[in-house]
C-alpha cells in the first residue's frame, strides 16, 4: 500500500511539472491571441454587421488585419512621401502633452531594439529607493553642479520602461552592471525574468 501511495504521489508530482508549464503557456498564448485579435475584431465585426446585416465573427481576422496595417505602415516608412508624412505625424504627437512623453519613450525603446543605439550610455546599478537595495538604471547624461561631477541615471519601472525616475548620483555611487543597454532593457521589460 505504501508503495502504491508513493508511486501515485511521485507520478502525480511529475505530471504537475509537465502540465503546469504547458497550461501556463496555453493560457498566455490564448490571452495574447484574444487580446491582439480583440483590438480590431470588434470594429471588424461591427463593420460586417452593418454591411451584411448579419452578426459575423471570424476568429483571427483582427490579427491578420493588424499584420496588414503594420505592413502598410512599413511601406509608408520606406518611401519618400511616407517619410515626410511620418515626420509631420511625429511633430504633431510631440506637441501633445502626456502623449509626447509616452510616444517619445516608446519610440526610443523601439530604436534601441532596431538599431542597438539609444541615448542611454550604459546600464548601471544604483542604490535606490534606499541604501542596500540595488536598482537597474541607465546613465543618460553627465553634469557638473557646484564643482561636483554627477551622473543622471534613469531608473525605469518594471515591466514598462517608458515610465520611471531620473535621479542624480555621484559617479562613485554608480556601479557598473556588467550588462549592455539592450540586455538591461530585456531584464526590465521581462520583469526580471531574463537576466544576462
Amino acid at each position: 500500500m505504501k508503495f502504491l501511495v508513493k508511486h501515485l504521489k511521485g507520478t502525480f508530482i511529475a505530471g504537475l511539472f509537465v502540465v503546469i508549464p504547458l497550461g501556463v503557456t496555453i493560457f498566455i498564448l490564448k490571452f495574447l491571441f484574444n487580446f491582439t485579435d480583440g483590438i480590431l475584431s470588434s470594429y471588424l465585426d461591427r463593420m460586417f454587421s452593418i454591411t451584411t446585416g448579419q452578426e459575423l465573427h471570424f476568429p483571427g481576422l483582427g490579427i491578420i488585419t493588424g499584420a496588414v496595417v503594420i505592413y502598410l505602415a512599413g511601406l509608408l516608412a520606406t518611401n519618400v512621401l511616407g517619410t515626410q508624412l511620418l515626420k509631420l505625424g511625429d511633430k504633431l504627437l510631440n506637441r501633445i502633452p502626456l502623449v509626447n512623453s509616452i510616444y517619445s519613450s516608446s519610440k526610443q525603446l523601439t530604436k534601441v531594439f532596431r538599431e542597438g543605439k539609444s541615448s542611454y550610455r550604459r546600464a548601471v546599478f544604483v542604490e535606490w529607493p534606499r541604501a542596500g537595495v540595488k536598482a537597474v538604471g541607465f546613465v543618460t547624461a553627465e553634469v557638473e553642479r557646484s564643482g561636483e561631477r554627477l551622473v543622471v541615471v534613469y531608473v525605469p519601472t518594471m515591466p514598462n520602461p517608458t515610465s520611471g525616475f531620473a535621479l542624480f548620483f555621484r559617479e562613485e555611487d554608480v556601479i557598473d552592471s556588467g550588462m549592455t543597454v539592450e540586455e538591461a532593457l530585456k531584464f526590465v521589460v521581462s520583469g526580471g525574468a531574463i537576466v544576462s
